[in-house]
Order: C-alpha cells, then sequence, then structure tokens
C-alpha cells in the first residue's frame, strides 16, 4: 500500500482555495439522492451532520448517548483558538499555522495545519451568528486570553464553559435539520462494525442499546467523528463512555491507524487521590493566565503552602522557560512537573503534586476578576477537593487528556479505504505529537463546518446516485454475523472477574510503561503482557446479563476488549519511534537538559499502521513529512 495525502500543488497559502476550485461538485439535484451516514454527535458530528443536510444530502447521525447534548465535546473548557488578532498583538493566520507547527514538534501535515489556521477565522463568525455567549470585553468585542505555546492572544471563550456552549450551538443547527427532516437522529445507537463492499465504505452495523437490536445501515459515505481513545489509560479526564470501538473497528476493516503513541498529557488535573477513581478532572489550562505553578525548593517539605516564604519555592516554569513561563506547551509543562515530583518535591499526600496559586494574580486584580473569569472552575475545585482555591493553592498533576494519533485521513479527510472519513479527534491529521490548548474544539468544527462539505463531494461525485448496496447485501449480513459472534462470545465467558479490572489493569499497564515517559525496556515489557492480559480477559472475563436488553457490562466488555487490542498497537508504535518528540518521550533520546530529541532524518514520517489479521502483526506505512514554508528547528520555549 502506498498512502497518498492528495495535497494539492502550488503555494501553501493557496493550496485550500486550489482544491475547492479543483474538486468535482454535486448539483443540487443530486445531493438529495446520496446518504451519508455520521457517527458521533459531538462538535465534529453535529456541525457535519447539519451542514450536509443544509447542503441537500440525505444524512443519519448516530450516537450513543440519549442525546447530543452529552456528546464530550461538552467537557471542554477553556476555548477555542482563531486567528482573528482582535487584540492587535501580532497575531495572524501564518502566526497560529507556525504555532501549531511548532506545538506538535514538527511532526503534523504542513497543508492541513495551514488549512485549519485559515479556516479559524471563519468559525467564529459561525458561532457568533449561532448564539454562541463568546465573553466580551466592555466595548462589546469578543475577548480573547492566552494559551499554552502562544505568545499572543487568539483564544475566544465563554468562561469555563465553552465546549458545553459551542456544543449548544452545533447541536441547535443540527436539531432544526432534524426538525426540517433532513436528518434522521437516532440516539442509544452504537456503531460496531463498518461494513466494506468491494473496497468502499458503504455502511455501519449498530446496536441499540436499550433493546440490543442490531440494524444495518447503507450510505454512499461514512463519516466517523467518534472521538480519541484516551480511556484506553483507565484513569483519564474523559467521560467513562468515551472508547475507540468505532475507529477500532475501521481499523480492523482497512483503515489505517496513524501514530496511535501520540497521547497527550495535560498538565492542568486534580491528582489521583485513591484506586477507587472511575475518571480524572482538568483543570482548565486557561487557569494558568493568572495562576503561578510552584513547588517547594526543599525536598520532603511537607508545610502548608501559605507557611512557605517566597524564597523557598521554585516557580519552575518561569525558571525553565522564562520566555513562555507558565503558559509553556503542554507536554513540556507536564514533564517539568513530573521532574519536580521525581526529586522528592511534590505536594500532596502522594508527592505527586504542584501547587496552582492564584494568591497574586487575586492581589494584583482582585477576587471579583478572578471569580469573573474563573468561577465555575473554581466551584468544580472546591467540589471535588473541598479546598477553597481563592484561599490556598490549588493542587494538580498531569493527567491523559487527548489523543493526537487516530485513523490515517488524506487532505480531504478520507482515510485510505474510500468513502470513509473521519473528522475531529478520530483523525490524526492537525496535532503531530502535541495539541496546542483550545486546538481541539478549533479542529472538530472546521472539519465539520467547513472542511468535509467541500471536500465529500469529490468521492461522492464519483459514485453513481442510488447505486449504494441495500442493507440485505452479502457484506452487511457477513458484517452483522460477525457482530453477533462477538456479542455472544463475550455472553459465554463465565470467569471470575470483572470488565472493570481488565481495564484498570490494562490502564495502569500503560500509564506505567507508555506514559509520559517511555524507555524500551519498559515497552517490551508492556508488549510482553498485554496479549497475556487479553487471553485472560476473554477466558475469564464475567459479563452478566443478555444480548437483548440494556446491558452496561455488554457495553464496556466490547469496548475493554478493542482497548486490548489497541493498547498492544501504541506501544508497538512507541517502541519503533526510536526518538522523542511531543507527547511521545523515550527516555533514551533525550539532551543532557532533559528536552525532547527529535530525529528528524529517520522519523520525520506519519505512521500508519495496516491491519493483517487477528495473529499477524500489522504493517508500517510511512506518509514522509515534508515541509516547504518551515523549517525543522529544535523546539524551544526558553
Amino acid at each position: 500500500m502506498k498512502l497518498e495525502a492528495n495535497i494539492p500543488a502550488g503555494p501553501l497559502a493557496q493550496k485550500w482555495s486550489k482544491y475547492r476550485f479543483d474538486s468535482k461538485l454535486v448539483s443540487p439535484a443530486n445531493k438529495r439522492r446520496y446518504k451519508v451516514v455520521v457517527v458521533g454527535a459531538g462538535l465534529a458530528g453535529a456541525s457535519a451532520a447539519a451542514t450536509l443536510a443544509e447542503l441537500g444530502y440525505d444524512v443519519e447521525n448516530f450516537v450513543f448517548h440519549d442525546s447530543p447534548r452529552r456528546a464530550h465535546s461538552i467537557a471542554a473548557q477553556g476555548g477555542i483558538n482563531a486567528a482573528k488578532n482582535y487584540q492587535n498583538d501580532g497575531d495572524s493566520v501564518r502566526r497560529l499555522f507556525y504555532d501549531t507547527i511548532k506545538g506538535g514538534d514538527f511532526r503534523a501535515r504542513e497543508a492541513n495545519v495551514y488549512r485549519l489556521a485559515e479556516v479559524s477565522v471563519s468559525i467564529i463568525d459561525q458561532c457568533v451568528a449561532q448564539g454562541v455567549p463568546f465573553a466580551r470585553e466592555y466595548g462589546g468585542l469578543l475577548d480573547n486570553r492566552s494559551f499554552g505555546g502562544a505568545q499572543v492572544s487568539r483564544t475566544f471563550y465563554a468562561r469555563g464553559q465553552t465546549g458545553q456552549q459551542l456544543l449548544l450551538g452545533a447541536y441547535s443547527a443540527l436539531a432544526r435539520q432534524a426538525g426540517l427532516g433532513a436528518v434522521k437522529c437516532h440516539t442509544h445507537a452504537e456503531m460496531l462494525d463498518l461494513v466494506v463492499v468491494d473496497g468502499h465504505a458503504k455502511g455501519i452495523i449498530v446496536r441499540n442499546l436499550i433493546s440490543g437490536e442490531l440494524t444495518r445501515h447503507a450510505a454512499d459515505a461514512v463519516v466517523l467523528a467518534t472521538g480519541g481513545y484516551g480511556n484506553v489509560f483507565n484513569l483519564s479526564t474523559y467521560a467513562r463512555g468515551s472508547n475507540a470501538t468505532a475507529i477500532w473497528r475501521a481499523y480492523k476493516r482497512g483503515a489505517c491507524f496513524a501514530n496511535p503513541c501520540f497521547t497527550q498529557i495535560h498538565p492542568t488535573c486534580i491528582p489521583v487521590s485513591g484506586d477507587y477513581q472511575s475518571k480524572l478532572t482538568l483543570m482548565s489550562e486557561s487557569l494558568r493566565n493568572d495562576g503561578r505553578i510552584w513547588v517547594p525548593k526543599q525536598a520532603g517539605d511537607k508545610r502548608p503552602p501559605q507557611d512557605i516564604p517566597e524564597g523557598e519555592r521554585d516557580y519552575y516554569l518561569e525558571r525553565m522557560y522564562p520566555s513562555f513561563g507558565n503558559l509553556a506547551p503542554r507536554d513540556i509543562s507536564s514533564r517539568a512537573a513530573k521532574r519536580v515530583c521525581d526529586e522528592g518535591r511534590g505536594v500532596g499526600e502522594s508527592g505527586r503534586g504542584v501547587y496552582l496559586d492564584f494568591a497574586e494574580a487575586i492581589q494584583r486584580l482582585g477576587e471579583a476578576t478572578i471569580r469573573e473569569r474563573y468561577g465555575n472552575l473554581f466551584a468544580i475545585y472546591k467540589e471535588i477537593t473541598d479546598e477553597n482555591a481563592y484561599r490556598s493553592p490549588m493542587r494538580i498533576f498531569p493527567a491523559v487528556h487527548y489523543t493526537m494519533g487516530g485513523l490515517w485521513v488524506d487532505y480531504s479527510l478520507m482515510s485510505n479505504l474510500p468513502g470513509l472519513f473521519v473528522l475531529g479527534e478520530a483523525n490524526f491529521s492537525d496535532h503531530g505529537a502535541n495539541r496546542l490548548g483550545a486546538s481541539a474544539l478549533m479542529q472538530g468544527l472546521a472539519d465539520g463546518y467547513f472542511v468535509l462539505p467541500a471536500t465529500i463531494a469529490g468521492y461522492l461525485a464519483s459514485q453513481k446516485p442510488d447505486q449504494r448496496p441495500r442493507p440485505d447485501h452479502d457484506a452487511f449480513r457477513q458484517a452483522e454475523e460477525q457482530v453477533r459472534g462477538s456479542v455472544r462470545r463475550l455472553l459465554a465467558s463465565q470467569g471470575q472477574r470483572t470488565v472493570a479490572s481488565f481495564h484498570k489493569e490494562l490502564g495502569q499497564l500503560l500509564w506505567d510503561h507508555c506514559g509520559m515517559a517511555r524507555n524500551a525496556a519498559g515497552l517490551k515489557q508492556a508488549l510482553d503482557r498485554i496479549p497475556a492480559l487479553r487471553e485472560e480477559f476473554w477466558r475469564n472475563v464475567r459479563v452478566p446479563g443478555d444480548a437483548e436488553e440494556l446491558n452496561q457490562s455488554l457495553e464496556r466488555a466490547g469496548r475493554v476488549a478493542d482497548f486490548l487490542e489497541l493498547a498492544e498497537l501504541l506501544c508497538l508504535d512507541a517502541l519503533t519511534r526510536e526518538e522523542s518528540c511531543g507527547g511521545h518521550f523515550r527516555e533514551e533520546h533525550q539532551y543532557p537538559d532533559g528536552e525532547a530529541k527529535r530525529d528528524d532524518q529517520n522519523f520525520a514520517f506519519v505512521s500508519a499502521w495496516e491491519y493483517q489479521g487477528p495473529d499477524r502483526p500489522p504493517v508500517l506505512q510511512r506518509e514522509p513529512l515534508g515541509y516547504e514554508e518551515v523549517k525543522m528547528t529544535t523546539r524551544s520555549y526558553k
């Protein structure tokens, strides 16, 4: 297989306009004859389904929640980037593009990132038109704040609820199209397989999570917007329902999985407090605008923070990265927190925490201003920890938050499997080895509102309208029977261990050996242990209940079964990539000062893994990364 990125020729700034002009179109009269299935209803899925329906396509939308409003996009807090330059502080499309490329440690595709920066300016206008209540300055203009990895203020926000407000905007657009009959919405519907006919994605197999019924849904194209796979680590900032099943089943049908080891650790999460926890909670990166991060200078200093004088505090990010300070990118800030904790200077009972202190900001700006900017985040912190962050510093520590890897897509967001399009966090395309804060919402809405609606026509124009396979086609029948077989196998196991116990063990294994730092010995140990754990899962898991009913144990068992396979690919990718870049930190490859050491000569490529079958190792395909407008330089935020 040779991966073709299909990037348009010509100058970088003209590639997107050239692509749109050269692309084939579908006439308005023919659009209603094409059916598109969209799986997922977060920012990428809801915006894509609504926009495709507005264009005239016949759209069906599937979400496993009871409402699209429960999609995990709602949990995003801090903001959304856009190169509007409202602050007149030197921002531009090109600067946003460069910050994103640099932030991803030069492991993202240049053309996709430039398009993202270019489209960003339209996203804000779209959302304002929908009524999204962005924060405004006194004069009425939209306000901006800074985020990690940037020296300009380009992040639009709605207090600490930006994801919620943006999702409500996209949901309102989706609900309008559903009301008009242009979108058929399916809730409590989980995709369990992709149907491929003659090498093209032509439908999905879906399980109704209430009744257990399996149904077949044919389409001219399939769009996956199902989020990331960070819950493979068990403890993460993701909602517990977030999973990798849709993209993993597509991978096993022939779609390449790209850069699985590029997982993001967020530096600003509430620390783990016990093994009883089911998830972790994010404290928005926006807090680092006004909060200062520090630990005691002396190892083992367990005094309360208010008893530690200024001279005995180490504001280590400000010391190590003076140009960016507390707004250093997430991967760098996370590793720095780990480093000071490893030195014995961590805070809290576990010693795995650092302080995020607002005392100076409250003295400078007043408590009312801090409360106005971050009040709901402080309330969340109080609810979870029973601590008042207006009076004493927050305690934070890095945690799994996002995945930059995902299904491989070309410039049009189509996978190597024709007819399968992948949006948002489910694809790999825009963030390289590290995502900058406030760029996830930007990518999701860019893909759904602006990119996919312009690119999907190129594929559909090559397909005859009304000629898609029927749901009684042999490929649909076979796919459904395979799903039934997997369900029967899970229910037939009458073992002694719960699904949760396997997930917990897998997550700890990954965190220990493929978390913030990786090394060859640990990765090989994980690769030895994961297949044995997977074998034990199928032999000893206990899944109560039946298939033809609401059965959350069965749902979770299927998802953990997929995680047990994905985890092996994640570790294999991390072992194969003999360099450090962004969130992928191989301990063998670092500079004397502890910074990541890239190997551009040997690893400037996208790792795209091709499935070969259950008993054969995957094949690594490489998409070389070349840059026309930027140079691969050693990334520095000092």
